[in-house]
């Protein structure tokens, strides 16, 4: 009878560490799971800005040094446009893409907020990752009184 327990007691140890390993697997797989899909990581939030911002976001972007593009004609850029910002009409933009830089956040800036839509479209289907665009556009801008340059 001695040896029926110890039996019965190898049986009960050698189960202990196939629970174990499982467990472990089931973690592991959970783990490559949410690795796998980036929307579950802080990381991942934290590096696309959202797809709008409101005037007082962009001006601390451009603070922060954010790429400001402004989109508009060049008839509605000399009428007032952001300190530093570049013009690139909407019409050009996808064969300009290189005067885009890809290492910094950028804001697209229209008049109102529709080509600045389109424009932050353009950036992401052309493989851009840290681009938004302003709510509102000049108009805003203008309204919330920050500086603006007029002429070329």
């Amino acid at each position: 009878m001695g040896n029926k327990k110890t039996s019965a007691v190898r049986k009960k140890s050698n189960a202990i560490p196939w629970l174990i390993t499982g467990i472990i697997l089931v973690m592991v797989a959970l783990g490559a799971i949410f690795t796998l899909d980036g929307s579950k990581t802080p990381e991942a939030v934290n590096e696309n800005p959202p797809s709008v911002v409101s005037g007082e976001e962009a001006y601390q972007l451009r603070q922060e040094g954010a790429f400001m593009l402004d989109v508009r004609r060049l008839d509605e850029w000399e009428q007032g446009h952001i300190p530093g910002a570049t013009l690139i009409t909407l019409d050009e933009l996808s064969t300009r893409l290189d005067e885009v830089p890809r290492d910094q956040p950028v804001v697209v800036v229209c008049r109102s907020g529709n080509r600045s839509a389109q424009g932050r479209d353009i950036l992401l289907e052309a493989g851009f990752t840290q681009v938004t665009s302003m709510d509102g556009g000049m108009i805003s801008w203008q309204a919330l009184e920050y500086e603006t340059i007029t002429g070329k």
